[in-house]
């Protein structure tokens, strides 16, 4: 080993107190060097917070001012804590604790409860899943595993706000938190849970902390000697405390105030998980004569990759986005951010291969980029594209997606139903192989809507779209293809992506993204109803969309792409609007409310793949031109995202203008056509578009095809019958061809 690898792996311990401040900058020395009394440090992305807090725990113990062993330094993650506990042993601060708040509360109940409460600590449940589906079944609720999943995080976000069973549907309606089922339903599992608990003498990681907190809260004795074990306390990633966390790190400290906290209103994005700012926002409050320190020195990222994230905030609203932070970048200037525009994803997804592929030809290490994304059924075109282009990538934070347990039974149950003949040429008669595929899935939990919430119920269900999606798209590419070609296709995609991962491209959701960084990041889907995503309904839940983006933004170090596409799959409706986020800080955009953008650098690739994407739109096969851009409500203007609301061209909420008799006839007549073709009348239109219908009379081809559930197909079959409805002309109910009504 040479001695230069040596000091690289080994650094040299600082051979005294004023040497630990070596190469600190202003802000970060004033960090450091603030030992007494609370101090609050509001850090930026990217401006060395774990180094400033670092460097101050170990300034106080080599200049003797703290004691190693009184001080309990605290974070969210056991990476975060070893990490912490790795500089500080550099830095010559040995003995300074540095845990999860699980992990701290946990060495001290199983030391305490024997003097507290007598015999051996309860078992800890490692996985509570197992007893949350007794639960349920005790209460006669049955529950599958994404189900069992979605209540058991319900559970815990109950737990560490505080809330008992009881209270549970109250906390729900008062934070507008979109259950996954029927709140009456989950606190009465919640309850059952905790009883089963009782009575087995077990107790799970929530309860670590609750039962810390009761000790301290009765024994003031146990309390006191906690204190005078513990007198100076350090928390990073301040704003993602939960109430629980701060009601034992109250406890921790007592009357004193020997806290430094650490953190970024900007970077919360675990609300549902019971995570809130408010601690951080309010520490000046509870704290007045408290020491505030900024670090806004961005070392991380280029000044073109901070001023899209300061850009991104300054639209922001709201108590964070109120002390929000104005980074500056301290390194030398880079690329612009590129914006890229699609036709569709399959395209997005293959111009994004094609984009890294070039960054590795230049040098740009594999896993040195990361593709990041909302959800992670979003993986899947990207792994393939990946693959096809030989790119190396390793998935984090999720399952390949032909590895997800819902992927792989869905595989099965068609694989199934293609060894059984399914009834291909049945349904080639109205909506072909996507019809089968749905029919199949619909056994395994997929359903025309989306279903509530954003848990694993949700992942799943985005998982079997990806799988319809595919299937449509698979339909498409190869007219007449039977579900036994699509089952052999699926099957190809699954070997090609056994590609070795090492030192690979990152694949990852924008929430595991946090507290990681690259050299080069592609931001992909931003689109309105993906980012902000749809079930963000309140103006928080979309504040914490925009702060999540602006976490994925700050994750680039030198080279940033944000990309979206018109439409889901070739030849489709290109109606999808890039992100609200991005308004007045993308070229051509305009931000609410001023009258020209602010520009964010670079111009908009429109991408090798977009056709007339950037136009006015362009005639389709039939030679019929379809609508483009941003689908509106013609009611009162909003953007729709919602495809219900979209196929009715209007908010449901919005008042209907419906020709009541002309919707009862195209009932009629939808009726006669299902009996025709032997499928059920949805296969012709769905209630929905034909409502659109009813509410619009188009009066041409041109008309008809721009409502949503029109296509060219259904356009060429049925659209002379309709039309012919539209303009009060009779039909034969015989043959179908209309006459005039006279």
């Amino acid at each position: 080993m040479t001695a230069a690898t040596h000091s690289t792996l080994f650094p040299q311990v600082p051979d005294s107190p004023d040497a630990v401040l070596d190469g600190l900058d202003p802000e970060q020395r004033e960090v450091a060097t603030a030992l007494n009394g609370p101090v609050c440090v509001l850090a930026g992305a990217g401006t060395g917070k774990t180094r400033a807090i670092t460097r101050r725990i170990a300034y106080g113990v080599r200049a003797g001012i703290l004691q190693p062993t009184t001080v309990l330094a605290v974070t969210f993650t056991n990476r975060a804590a070893g990490e912490m506990r790795g500089r500080l042993r550099q830095l010559g601060a040995t003995g300074v604790q540095a845990r999860t708040f699980h992990s701290a509360a946990l060495r001290q109940l199983q030391y305490f409860w024997p003097k507290a409460v007598g015999g051996e600590l309860p078992r800890l449940v490692e996985r509570k899943v197992q007893l949350v589906a007794e639960a349920a079944a005790r209460c006669g609720i049955k529950l599958d595993r994404n189900e069992l999943r979605d209540a058991t995080s319900e559970i815990e976000w109950a737990k560490v706000t505080q809330t008992v069973p009881a209270d549970y549907p109250a906390a729900v309606a008062k934070t507008q938190r979109d259950a996954p089922r029927d709140p009456a339903e989950l606190s009465q599992i919640y309850g059952t849970y905790e009883q089963i608990k009782r009575d087995r003498s077990v107790i799970d990681f929530e309860d670590v902390l609750l039962l810390t907190v009761g000790i301290l809260q009765d024994r003031h004795d146990i309390a006191d000697h906690v204190r005078s074990q513990y007198q100076h306390f350090v928390v990073d990633e301040y704003q993602d405390v939960s109430p629980l966390q701060q009601r034992l790190l109250d406890l921790w400290l007592g009357d004193r105030d020997t806290l430094c906290v650490v953190g970024d209103a900007s970077q919360t994005i675990y609300s549902f998980t019971g995570a809130t700012p408010d601690h951080l926002l309010n520490f000046r409050t509870r704290h007045p004569n408290a020491t505030m320190v900024k670090l806004v020195r961005d070392y991380r990222s280029t000044p073109q990759v901070v001023h899209l994230a300061n850009g991104l905030l300054s639209q922001a609203r709201g108590r964070a986005a109120e002390h929000r932070l104005e980074l500056v970048s301290q390194r030398d200037k880079g690329p612009a951010p590129a914006y890229t525009e699609y036709a569709d994803e399959p395209a997005e997804a293959e111009g994004t291969a094609r984009r890294i592929r070039d960054l590795i030809a230049a040098g740009v290490p594999a896993g040195e980029i990361a593709v990041l994304y909302r959800v992670n059924s979003q993986s899947e075109v990207y792994e393939q594209a990946l693959a096809d282009a030989g790119v190396p990538y390793q998935l984090r934070g999720a399952e390949r997606f032909f590895e997800r347990a819902e992927v792989r039974e869905a595989g099965m149950a068609l694989r199934g139903a293609a060894r059984a003949g399914g009834n291909d040429s049945l349904l080639d008669q109205a909506e072909g192989l996507p019809s089968e595929v749905r029919a199949v899935l619909s056994t395994k939990g997929w359903t025309s809507r989306p279903p509530a919430g954003s848990g694993a119920v949700r992942d799943r269900w985005e998982s079997l779209a990806a799988l319809v999606r595919l299937a449509e798209d698979f339909e498409q590419a190869r007219p007449g293809a039977t579900l036994s070609d699509l089952v052999a296709e699926l099957d190809e995609r699954a070997a090609a992506q056994h590609a070795p991962t090492v030192q690979g491209v990152t694949l990852a959701s924008l929430h595991s993204a946090k507290g990681l960084e690259w050299d080069a990041v592609f931001l992909v889907g931003l689109t309105e109803g993906m980012m902000p995503i749809t079930y963000a309904k309140t103006d928080e839940q979309v504040e914490e969309e925009r702060r999540l983006l602006y976490v994925g933004v700050t994750r680039a170090r030198l080279h940033l792409t944000l990309s979206w596409a018109l439409s889901r799959s070739p030849g489709g409706r290109g109606g999808r609007r890039p992100t609200r986020f991005l308004n007045g800080l993308r070229p051509g955009s305009v931000a609410l409310g001023t009258r020209g953008g602010a520009g964010g650098g670079g111009g908009i690739d429109r991408g090798s793949a977009t056709g007339t994407a950037a136009g006015g739109g362009g005639p389709d096969a039939a030679g019929v031109r379809r609508r483009r851009g941003p689908v509106r409500c013609r009611v009162c203007g909003r953007t729709l995202t919602e495809a219900g609301a979209m196929k009715l061209m209007r908010c449901e909420d919005c008042p209907s203008d419906m020709d009541e008799a002309l919707y009862g006839r195209l009932r009629d007549w939808r009726a006669v056509q299902a009996r025709e073709i032997g499928q059920p009348a949805y296969c012709v239109f769905t209630d929905k578009t034909l409502m659109a219908i009813a509410e619009t009379v188009p009066g041409s081809e041109g008309e008809l095809v721009t409502i949503a559930g029109v296509g060219n197909r259904k356009l060429t079959r049925f659209g002379a019958d309709v039309l012919a409805i539209c303009a009060g002309e009779a039909l034969d109910e015989e043959t179908g061809e209309g006459g005039a009504d006279v």
